[in-house]
């Protein structure tokens, strides 16, 4: 974390934050455990992938995980997204199953989330790291702090914006968005514990959707099928 690689929008206003205490500890923490022979996901140039992808000003939905997933290949920077090639973690292969009841998106082939993020959805983990094999392993090491601060500016800054709050642990950590101001929308978590108890059938996609277009501003294509996601050909 020492160079950290983030694009201007977001360097402006988080420059402060890697001057605090929590975060140059954070990144002692963070040194020592390479050290040691930890290994850490995502890797180091992944950390702020979902800020990267997004642009301050392009933001139009905010979706709050937890923190990374904990196996090989998997965690890549987006939360709830994997890299290609990966198979679906149970949360994931519930998000599609709502996402095609709702929209009527094909469940995809592949995991990753990347294209919904190139629409303007910021799928941000509160903690960024994790050890290999030890869910919320790096939870209380400094991320939080850093990730309300993504969430406050947001807040303060833009109107009009989409927080999708899935499980207790997002709905704290993003309790004071202003309503009057943005959407909020809240539902179980979509993990196999949860998700019957009110995630199925909470259609946030098209929620989200409806959303945007109400305020003029364009809605994100969902399905992640190769043939949606490829551009129109030239007339």
């Amino acid at each position: 974390m020492s160079h950290v690689k983030l694009i201007d929008s977001w360097k402006t206003r988080l420059a402060p934050e890697f001057e605090k205490k929590s975060m140059k500890d954070l990144r002692e923490f963070l040194a020592n455990e390479l050290k040691k022979g930890k290994v850490i996901f995502p890797r180091g140039d992944q950390y702020f992938a979902a800020l990267n992808v997004v642009p301050f000003e392009k933001v139009k939905v905010v979706i709050v995980g937890q923190d990374p997933y904990h196996g090989p290949g998997q965690a890549h920077g987006l939360s709830f997204s994997v890299q290609d090639g990966v198979r679906f973690p149970p949360s994931l292969q519930n998000i599609f199953k709502e996402m095609h009841q709702d929209v009527g998106a094909p469940i995809p082939k592949s995991g990753n989330l990347t294209p919904w993020a190139t629409q303007g959805v910021l799928l941000l983990n509160s903690v960024l790291t994790v050890e290999s094999g030890k869910a919320n392993s790096h939870q209380g090491k400094g991320w939080e702090s850093f990730t309300d601060k993504i969430i406050h500016l947001l807040n303060e800054e833009r109107k009009n914006l989409v927080f999708v709050l899935w499980g207790s642990y997002a709905q704290k950590k993003a309790s004071f968005v202003d309503r009057k101001k943005h959407l909020v929308i809240e539902s179980v978590h979509p993990s196999p514990l949860s998700s019957h108890r009110g995630f199925f059938g909470s259609k946030p996609f098209s929620k989200i959707n409806s959303y945007l277009k109400s305020h003029q501003i364009p809605t994100i294509n969902w399905d992640l099928s190769p043939a949606s996601l490829s551009p129109s050909p030239e007339p």
